[in-house]
């Protein structure tokens, strides 16, 4: 297992950008896909976004075009950059491996864009 922390949430207007962050307690290289997924109020979890250890992307179909995703594996971190925010982008923003570690969520960070 291993303990993520994600940052960089806030509150933003509508076409705004923020840059997430997810920090990892021990090296991500060995991990082949990493995601980031979001869960908006009375709403299942669902993955926004993954990435390989090549760097390969794969965006769900909501988000293509805006969000970015990265990793550095040298520090251990991934990213998501998301620009042209929407309110229904609003949400919990947890990164994971993918398919998800079991049980190995972290707090997530908020992400609320108003209208």
């Amino acid at each position: 297992q291993v303990q993520l922390v994600e940052s960089g949430g806030g509150l933003v207007q509508a076409g705004g950008s923020l840059r997430l962050s997810c920090a990892a307690s021990r090296s991500i290289f060995s991990i082949p896909f990493m995601g980031w997924y979001r869960q908006a109020p009375g709403k299942q979890r669902e993955l926004v976004a993954h990435i390989t250890s090549a760097g390969t992307t794969t965006y769900a179909d909501s988000v293509k075009g805006r969000f970015t995703i990265s990793r550095d594996n040298a520090k251990n971190t991934v990213y998501l950059q998301m620009n042209s925010l929407k309110p229904e982008d609003t949400a919990v923003y947890y990164c994971n491996a993918y398919p998800p570690f079991v049980n190995n969520w972290g707090q997530g960070t908020q992400v609320t864009v108003s209208s």
